[in-house]
């Protein structure tokens, strides 16, 4: 018979004692631990992705009988909740989609080749500020520039930052949404267009 439980991934075996760059993390809910680099690199997709509410991981446990196994990611969208799982280390045991759909999730894997790589490497580049934080004044002086301009190049956009270190406090905007940029044609250089996020 199959079930499911939520608990803490703290202490499972199958976690990782290896430590996966980036460091940061913006939306994750709980414990951020990951099975190897390819959920690390998945989970800087998650952060970088505007329809992600938030993700955690290996928060929930399927099992089928007396086997059991948590799925790398829990994510929530404003529409649904699915699980995600990366194939890296061989696909998961063939029953936990079935598993997933009797709880009632929606179920998918990920491997390496479907990861896009210029998004992978700008969030990368960005998560490394994940930790940092935009002073008050320089988030609305680039703000009010935004409204002003409509948009203004990553170059432009340092001159706004007087208490933040200038590629830090943009990360960090870009990050929680203030700004956004396009991550999937080109690496972030300072031509790159910077506009400010509207929902």
């Amino acid at each position: 018979m199959m079930s499911v439980s939520t608990s803490s991934p703290t202490g499972s075996p199958i976690v990782s004692a290896q430590t996966f760059y980036p460091l940061g993390t913006i939306r994750c809910s709980g414990p951020s631990v990951f099975r190897n680099q390819l959920s690390r690199d998945l989970a800087c997709i998650l952060d970088t992705d505007d329809d992600i509410v938030s993700w955690s991981c290996m928060s929930i446990c399927l099992s089928n009988g007396i086997e059991e196994y948590r799925p790398d990611f829990v994510v929530e969208r404003a529409d649904i909740t699915f699980l995600v799982d990366t194939t890296t280390d061989g696909s998961p045991p063939e029953w936990v989609e079935r598993s997933a759909e009797t709880a009632g999730y929606h179920y998918e894997t990920v491997s390496r080749s479907s990861l896009p790589k210029v998004r992978l490497k700008n969030a990368k580049d960005l998560l490394r500020y994940a930790r940092f934080e935009a002073a008050l004044a320089d988030r609305i002086r680039l703000l009010a520039a935004l409204d002003e301009h409509g948009s203004l190049s990553v170059a432009e956009c340092l001159n706004a930052f007087q208490e933040t270190k200038p590629i830090a406090g943009l990360a960090s905007l870009v990050l929680h949404r203030f700004i956004t940029m396009d991550l999937d044609e080109i690496l972030i250089g300072p031509e790159t267009q910077v506009r400010r996020k509207r929902d």
